[in-house]
């Protein structure tokens, strides 16, 4: 993509923010030439880390304001009180028109808050859900919700089924994904009456859709689906639980082979195949979680990430832009509708 296009930031939102975000932006003009950028944030603090890099005055525009969202602050507390705050600002940038998308590394739960009543979510959708990619065996999975929904019924879990295999099928190019609804066994016995449902209803009706059925924990890094659906509670757990095994067996691996000389002498001839292993599993490739089913882009970026990290958030946005996502997912989600059924919570008969 080589058309002109501007991402709003939120730059003051992030565990190292604004240092890292700046600098982040920097790594992704490198890749992204043509991307232009709103950074909303504190002047006195954004100047002096634009300051170094003089190229990057024609690409990024300073929208001051000295008001922040703490990573502590209450949803319901930042939408009364939050609209002068850095995150609102670069999300109503896209609801203006004035940003193809938003990026943000700040409180997840603010930034689902505000950005579900800002840009409002799009026709049929209930609730918006965190879907991220995960690296399997097989390639890579999309899994959703990872958090922005912690308590789902059996219609959320149906909606999160059918934007996720919009999405692969949109942006992944995915032909026929196969779509898997996480539990704790495969059996059609297993599992609460939740996700009985849910996986009922997918089975029953006539969407379009390639239901495989129940996946265990397992089975995401197996990429036994293109697609795992899951409520947020599950899927915040399963995303750190597979971040921390990277970073445990990463510690793992760097202890034995400082144990002896002879292990030493071992990395120095597995040193190339090891980094490709960690190349691979680095969490920061993965970075940027989307907010599926809202009526605009709007990219959460990890609040621990580095620089590296934010810039492949701010690809992520990119990218979702250049497929023009909102547009094919509007029209998907009307066409994976069956007949004579005004929404997939109508069709799943359940509330």
């Amino acid at each position: 993509m080589s058309v002109p296009v501007t991402i709003s930031i939120d730059a003051m939102g992030g565990d190292s923010a604004p240092e890292i975000v700046v600098e982040g932006v920097r790594m992704a003009h490198e890749r992204l030439p043509h991307v232009r950028y709103l950074l909303f944030g504190d002047e006195a603090r954004l100047a002096p880390l634009l300051a170094p890099y003089p190229g990057m005055a024609g690409v990024c525009t300073v929208r001051h304001t000295d008001e922040a969202i703490s990573n502590d602050a209450k949803p319901g507390q930042v939408l009364r009180t939050g609209r002068r705050s850095s995150m609102w600002l670069a999300i109503d940038a896209v609801k203006k028109g004035e940003a193809a998308g938003i990026v943000s590394a700040g409180n997840t739960g603010a930034l689902m808050a505000v950005s579900k009543f800002v840009l409002r979510t799009l026709p049929g959708i209930d609730r918006p859900a965190i879907a991220a990619l995960f690296p399997t065996i097989r390639g890579e999975t999309l899994m959703l919700d990872l958090g922005a929904n912690i308590d789902c019924n059996a219609n959320n879990l149906v909606e999160f089924a059918v934007m996720g295999e919009v999405y692969a099928r949109a942006v992944l190019g995915l032909e026929t994904p196969a779509i898997g609804l996480l539990n704790v066994g495969s059996e059609d016995m297993k599992g609460s009456d939740v996700v009985k449902t849910a996986a009922a209803t997918l089975r029953e009706s006539h969407l379009p859709i390639n239901f495989y059925g129940f996946v265990e924990g397992n089975d995401i890094c197996a990429g036994t689906v293109d697609v795992v659906v899951t409520d947020g509670f599950s899927g915040n757990i399963s995303l750190k639980t597979a971040e921390g095994t990277v970073k445990l067996y990463s510690t793992f691996l760097k202890e034995a082979f400082k144990s002896s000389l002879m292990s030493k002498i071992g990395f120095l001839f597995a040193r190339r195949a090891l980094n490709k292993v960690k190349v691979r599993t680095d969490p920061r490739r993965y970075n940027g979680a989307m907010f599926l089913g809202l009526n605009g882009i709007a990219v959460k970026s990890h609040g621990g990430t580095d620089a590296f990290g934010f810039a492949n958030a701010i690809g992520v946005a990119v990218e979702l832009v250049a497929h023009g996502y909102n547009e094919r997912i509007r029209k998907e989600f009307d066409r994976l509708k069956p007949a004579n059924v005004p929404s997939p919570q109508l069709a799943a008969g359940t509330r």
